[in-house]
């Protein structure tokens, strides 16, 4: 199979990781108290059976820290924008270091 369909699928589990913990988020609103959690379980599939179907070509160790980089980041920046969270230079620089990091394996 083809490198890059892996790391399509890693990309894919990684956007996935980023909904679930949106979905928790969600379900302190009252209209989202049942589809809240519901987003949540399902993105939790979802991104566990890509990341399975990614590990079948790329170094777990290399894969689990894309997935999980994507979710932080991803999520990191989602509650900024959306959510309010509290933003300062040390948060974004964080964020820096954990793009750098995986950029770094993905690298080596």
């Amino acid at each position: 199979m083809n490198a890059g369909i892996h790391w399509l699928y890693l990309l894919a589990a990684g956007l996935c990781e980023i909904g679930w913990p949106l979905g928790l988020k969600l379900s302190d609103e009252p209209a989202y108290k049942f589809w809240g959690p519901a987003l949540s379980l399902l993105c939790l599939c979802v991104s566990g059976y890509l990341l399975w179907l990614a590990l079948k070509g790329i170094p777990m160790g290399t894969a689990y820290a894309v997935w999980t980089g994507i979710g932080a980041a991803g999520t990191f920046v989602l509650g900024v924008i959306v959510f309010g969270d509290p933003t300062s230079l040390l948060r974004w620089f964080g964020l820096v270091l954990i793009v750098s990091g995986v950029a770094c394996l993905k690298a080596a």
